[in-house]
């Protein structure tokens, strides 16, 4: 058997929902049952591979391999025996029912980073092999013309990521499958329009790796995270808020109940539990509330080479806390400020202390949303560092979470607009 079925047009394929309405004949054209899903056998990036039948047979639902199939045909479905073997169907793990999973189920357009549902799926051969190569997410309706309808072509399946519900088939796939083509907050957008077993499939999904998660639980928006951190341990709360930003492990734990903000906390290892505790100390509407506890400072006499060379080491801090580098006096207060773009463009030689902006705009803890958000239009800036009274820098605030924290609720909740990340294929 071929491993590798050859995707067809719209016009050679045929439609689940045209085999569906046949009966399930011998080779003598004799009835034997109705068919009532088809088989396929998961396979990572390849088209998922046709197995077996199953098929009705009064109130019993028998299992026939693909074996035993004859011929798969728009009026027939036809079996190469007269007898069938009365075998209970019992799925085992990497098997997806085509009918019972994913038609007229909802599913991930990968392309366009949105939740559709499958209203057909096209099934496609070459000399020895059935697989499904498509499928229609577009509804046709019973006014829609003939013409309309035979020229309606399907997306190719490698476009989706079909929410198949069953653990054991989501395990033996590939991790994150599609999905690892998404961005965290495409996903995160997905999980907050996707119902409760969809939710949990996604979750799945991500949880292997957990460096990942950490990013989608960052983008989700605030009612999401707080459901979905009450419905897991305390542990596995903990082990996701380690991997996620201070400030926004912060945010999370302020809106779990009291009891168990103390058990996540304590679960937190250092450094992080020191920088989550000194957070939760501001309100969340307030520059303290906004800021994270990421920077890049450097003492005055430093030079822009050694801020280049500690920024291109600085993997693990989140890409927008670098866009500037401050300086800072013997004592720790904030002496300078310099764009990464600037320094770039100055002898790297030289020290901070002769090319950052002195005395750099800046925020105190108490201030509101307003002053913080009116501060960094006026003065373009892309970071604003938070000093306490003696100068010291507790941290700053990223011009993106300065726009999330302006952006009012009802705008926030927007239906999400896709963005294409790749080019559709037809079947």
């Amino acid at each position: 058997m071929s491993n590798s079925p050859v995707p067809t047009t719209t016009k050679s394929a045929l439609r689940l929902s045209q085999l569906l309405r046949h009966a399930v004949v011998d080779s003598q054209g004799k009835q034997l049952a109705k068919l009532a899903d088809v088989i396929v056998r998961l396979r990572g990036d390849d088209y998922p591979l046709v197995t077996a039948l199953v098929v009705k047979v009064g109130s019993e639902t028998i299992y026939v391999p693909i074996a035993d199939v004859r011929a798969l045909e728009p009026n027939r479905v036809e079996l190469t025996t007269a007898r069938l073997n009365v075998r209970a169907f019992q799925r085992r793990p990497g098997e997806v029912l085509l009918n019972a999973d994913v038609l007229g189920h909802r599913l991930i357009d990968v392309h366009m980073a949105s939740l559709v549902r499958a209203h057909d799926i096209y099934l496609s051969s070459d000399t020895a092999t059935w697989a499904v190569t498509g499928l229609n997410v577009h509804q046709t309706h019973w006014w829609s013309t003939r013409k309309t309808i035979s020229t309606d072509p399907a997306r190719d399946w490698k476009s989706f990521e079909a929410l198949i519900g069953h653990e054991p088939s989501v395990l033996v796939r590939a991790p994150f499958g599609k999905l690892r083509r998404l961005k965290a907050a495409q996903i995160a957008d997905l999980i907050e329009t996707a119902d409760a077993k969809e939710q949990s499939e996604l979750l799945t999904q991500v949880h292997n790796d957990p460096e990942f998660e950490a990013d989608v639980f960052e983008e989700l928006d605030e009612d999401s995270l707080t459901h979905l951190l009450k419905s897991r341990s305390t542990a596995d709360v903990a082990s996701v808020l380690t991997r996620m930003r201070a400030d926004d492990a912060a945010d999370a734990i302020t809106d779990l109940p009291q009891a168990r903000r103390r058990e996540v906390l304590a679960l937190l290892p250092e450094p992080q539990h020191t920088k989550v505790l000194a957070l939760l100390g501001y309100h969340t509407a307030t520059a303290g509330g906004l800021m994270g506890v990421e920077y890049l400072a450097l003492a005055e006499h430093a030079t822009i080479q050694d801020a280049l060379d500690l920024i291109r080491t600085s993997t693990t801090q989140q890409p927008e806390a670098l866009t500037t580098i401050y300086s800072t006096a013997d004592d720790g207060t904030l002496r300078g400020a310099i764009s990464i773009i600037r320094a770039l463009q100055t002898d790297p030689h030289r020290p901070l202390r002769e090319v950052a902006d002195p005395d750099p705009v800046h925020a105190a803890p108490q201030d509101d949303i307003i002053d913080v958000t009116t501060r960094m239009a006026d003065f373009n800036l892309l970071t604003l560092p938070v000093l306490d009274e003696s100068g010291h820098i507790l941290g700053i605030i990223t011009v993106d979470d300065a726009l999330e924290a302006a952006l009012p609720q009802d705008w926030q909740r927007r239906e999400p607009q896709t963005h294409a990340s790749l080019t559709p294929g037809a079947v």
